[in-house]
């Protein structure tokens, strides 16, 4: 919890400067239902975002870091032991921390101030960037390059069901973030380092 709160600190002061008069915090971050715009799209999506967090974890993330170096490593050769805590991880401290930085606050006011198509991609890459960097000195440049570009479209693509699928609702980019934290979780609980 204490990274949520980190996380929603720069969006809560912001939101009492700029949007308390519009609607409330939850609402403004887009922590609300999700109106599902177009069913089938979003499900193309859905189903292309859990396939990619499948070839991430286990074709191209071991070509270019060292798994015992990742966040996940914390799970490694625990099983089902390690399962409430890989979840609290997968869908709290990770998922639910940036979803509500980088998508409820970051490309809401991005999108905002130049429009989906500008702040969407503005988003996806400062998204992209972040992960870049935390595993540059563990993946090397090409390694790097690798993570900036995955992370960088799965931020777009978050964004987008989020803003144009989901009614602005952030649950559905949270719900996916969560399942590919989860999977690789899952993949380090029964492999030992």
């Amino acid at each position: 919890m204490i990274q949520v709160i980190i996380f929603s600190i720069i969006p809560f002061i912001w939101w009492i400067i700029n949007g308390r008069k519009n609607a409330n915090f939850l609402q403004w971050l887009g922590i609300k239902r999700i109106i599902i715009k177009d069913c089938r799209k979003y499900v193309v999506v859905v189903l292309f975002m859990i396939f990619i967090s499948f070839l991430v974890v286990f074709v191209i993330l071991p070509l270019y870091v060292d798994v015992s170096n990742n966040a996940t490593a914390q799970f490694a050769g625990k099983g089902f032991s390690a399962l409430i805590p890989a979840l609290i991880f997968s869908f709290i401290k990770t998922g639910l921390s940036e979803e509500i930085f980088f998508r409820g606050f970051l490309a809401k006011r991005l999108i905002s101030k130049f429009g989906f198509k500008i702040g969407n991609i503005a988003q996806g890459l400062l998204f992209g960037l972040l992960h870049g960097m935390l595993f540059f000195w563990i993946a090397g440049v090409l390694g790097a390059i690798v993570i900036i570009t995955l992370t960088g479209i799965s931020g777009w693509l978050s964004g987008w069901i989020n803003e144009k699928q989901s009614g602005g609702s952030i649950i559905s980019s949270w719900l996916l973030h969560g399942t590919g934290n989860i999977i690789a979780s899952i993949a380090a609980m029964f492999n030992s380092i």
